[in-house]
């Protein structure tokens, strides 16, 4: 019963099997896969972890503030995320289009991910 309440092991089982979803795609279909794969999915995993862990380290202070703290959280991760695209741009990345198919689609992943643990901790909330 840990796995359902410890944030840091379900973060760190999904970021696994990210990257053996994505080892796979690059074997199979390498032309899928951005040469920067790596620094994407480092800088999701980072930015969505600290967001997270800050979510819930303010959701421990201030329950009544769930909406606000989660949309802030949200905020940080676009603005970052679109800061992040901008400088490997600036920088000369190769191929922009895969380069951005590629963040967006782990994008969605660690998203579908914070939501669920949103979703995840609205009961224990509201009791």
């Amino acid at each position: 019963m840990t796995l359902k309440t410890n944030y840091h092991l379900k973060f760190f089982l999904l970021t696994g099997m990210v990257c053996l979803l994505i080892a796979l795609l690059d074997w199979l279909l390498p032309s899928t896969i951005h040469e920067d794969i790596w620094k994407i999915l480092t800088f999701l995993a980072v930015t969505s972890y600290l967001v997270g862990v800050t979510s819930i380290w303010l959701l421990k202070g201030s329950t009544e503030n769930l909406l606000q703290i989660k949309m802030l959280g949200m905020v940080i991760r676009i603005i970052a995320s679109l800061s992040f695209i901008g400088i490997m741009v600036f920088i000369g990345a190769e191929n922009i289009l895969l380069f951005v198919v590629n963040f967006f689609i782990l994008f969605l992943f660690y998203l579908v991910f914070d939501i669920y643990t949103f979703l995840a901790n609205l009961r224990p909330i509201s009791k």
